[in-house]
């Protein structure tokens, strides 16, 4: 099949990973893959320049200069002319959007050339709208939803919360979604938690101190914030905590000065920009993950710390409930509640039995439908369904 995936920026990232991750499975099944995207630069990385010399062969990329992330008339108004007129000039056999604003201009492009037969396929891999945004936002992106969604074959959800939230705002219909979770190369997650005490040793930091794990863009509503003040709330009651910050983003120097200014030097090591093959060893020197994030579909974070055989203590945000489970390999807070979340890590730190035995519980859980391999075969099925129709 010729295949075209559209993204605002291949920056690291959950959504990025996903799809990067596909199109070079399905390039290695043999399927003509072109990969369209905005210009990705600055601190939060390129994916594309860690790609593997065997990876970059695997699809086509375009950088379109005009799908940038931000809502902007002018450079919105250029993509989609520029998008439609690829479209119907290549007659791809699937056009492949991702999240919520490569969405909507791609959905919008591709009506001519669905008309013409090409079939369209869009991937929720978080929503736009939530009851932390205003009200006229979250009506505006509804209202754009809901009539994409008409231009759509079939809705990929990242996990089940997603579907259910969409269907509540009354996005699509129940036929359109298929639930098909982010995969990943869980080799790497599992391989890594023999590397403990080699990472603890880049970070100062030997077997007695309890390591509170952070990973993803430092960046609003990513919760980096609220990890801070876990950190310091947890140190207060036992000196043995430690903060590891893996990643890096627009919120860096702002949280290092407050890092500097609420904790004692060398409390927390800070990373910066890893890729994403390198997150596994980084977080085997962890004791646990805590995920702070206020808006997620299911976070790829939670699936990776698991894999490595680290516990969780989340917010309830997305579909975090569809992997974690509450005290069998995690402790899982209602969204935004702070007092909550520290209350949850201080017990983990405080008592080894239960975090031993969240590791435990961590360390046994079912990941195989987390798989990359297992995500691009359930996507493959669904390009064949809706083409047979």
């Amino acid at each position: 099949m010729r295949i075209c995936h559209v993204i605002t920026r291949c920056i690291v990232g959950g959504a990025q990973e996903n799809t990067l991750a596909t199109v070079i499975g399905l390039g290695r099944c043999g399927h003509e893959v072109t990969l369209i995207t905005g210009p990705s630069r600055g601190r939060e990385g390129c994916l594309l320049d860690m790609l593997k010399e065997d990876e970059r062969v695997m699809f086509r990329v375009i950088e379109e200069p005009h799908l940038v992330r931000e809502p902007h008339p002018w450079h919105d108004g250029m993509a989609y002319r520029r998008l439609r007129r690829h479209f119907l000039s290549e007659q791809y056999d699937i056009i492949h959007s991702h999240s919520s604003k490569a969405g909507i201009l791609v959905r919008l492009a591709a009506r001519e050339a669905r008309r013409r037969g090409t079939k369209v396929v869009h991937t929720i891999h978080g929503l736009a709208f939530d009851r932390l945004q205003a009200w006229y936002a979250n009506a505006l992106y509804v209202g754009l939803e809901r009539l994409c969604a008409r231009d759509t074959d079939i809705l990929i959800s990242v996990c089940e919360a997603m579907t259910r939230q969409a269907l509540a705002a009354g996005v699509g219909w129940p036929g359109q979604y298929v639930t098909i979770y982010s995969g990943m190369d869980l080799g790497l997650f599992f391989e890594a938690r023999g590397e403990r005490m080699k990472r603890r040793g880049q970070c100062g930091w030997g077997e007695h101190e309890v390591v509170l794990g952070y990973v993803g863009r430092l960046a609003p509503m990513k919760g980096a914030g609220d990890f801070l003040t876990v950190v310091r709330e947890a140190r207060a009651q036992d000196a043995r905590v430690r903060g590891l910050i893996i990643g890096d983003g627009p919120e860096r120097e702002a949280l290092a000065w407050r890092a500097a200014q609420e904790l004692p030097s060398g409390t927390v090591y800070w990373t910066g920009l890893v890729a994403p093959k390198e997150i596994a060893g980084w977080l085997a020197a962890a004791d646990v993950l805590v995920h702070a994030s206020l808006r997620e579909g299911l976070a790829r974070a939670v699936v990776q710390a698991l894999a490595v055989g680290i516990p969780v203590v989340s917010y309830d945000a997305g579909g975090v409930r569809e992997v974690a489970e509450h005290d069998v390999n995690s402790r899982i807070c209602d969204l935004g509640d702070i007092e909550a979340l520290v209350r949850e890590v201080c017990a983990v730190v405080r008592d080894d039995t239960l975090r031993a035995r969240l590791a435990k519980g961590a360390g046994a859980t079912d990941l195989r439908r987390f798989s990359d391999k297992h995500m691009v075969e359930r996507i493959v099925e669904c390009y064949e369904r809706v083409c047979e129709r």
